[in-house]
């Protein structure tokens, strides 16, 4: 199966799903522009794609943030100061607006887990090596 995260324009394919440890995120580059995004897998198999940039520290760190849950709903924490962000829609579950006063909400990217296709080239900016294989799973997130 390759996971593959919807640029606006077409689906792009970023890396196996092999490659995805549940639980534990993984920094993927979409061309053209490099856009960094934050890609999970949970323990039941749901993908999530958000961008990686933290709205409050401003670093690319959100990839090595915790998820977990509120009321229910998938969450994923960062690693710098410790907001939550709802994986559902973005927004952060602490504070309303980042320092600079824009909405602290994060852009989610669909991402879904399709067919491996021979012909698809694995993305040359995350060449990871399979590990920790686990079952195929089939799941889209918008």
């Amino acid at each position: 199966m390759t996971v593959e995260i919807h640029d606006g324009t077409r689906w792009q394919p970023v890396c196996s799903l092999d490659d995805l440890q549940p639980g534990r995120g993984v920094a993927v580059l979409l061309p053209p522009a490099d856009t960094q995004v934050a890609l999970f897998v949970d323990r039941s198999g749901a993908l999530y794609a958000v961008d990686n940039r933290d709205p409050f520290s401003g670093a690319n760190v959100l990839s090595r943030g915790l998820l977990g849950s509120r009321e229910g709903r998938p969450t994923l924490a960062s690693p710098m100061y410790k907001q939550t962000f709802d994986l559902t829609d973005g927004r952060c579950l602490d504070e309303d607006t980042a320092p600079d006063g824009t909405p602290a909400v994060l852009r989610r990217w669909p991402v879904r887990a399709a067919a491996t296709d021979s012909r698809t080239p694995r993305n040359p900016q995350n060449p990871q090596n399979s590990r920790n294989p686990h079952n195929s799973r089939k799941e889209e997130r918008t």
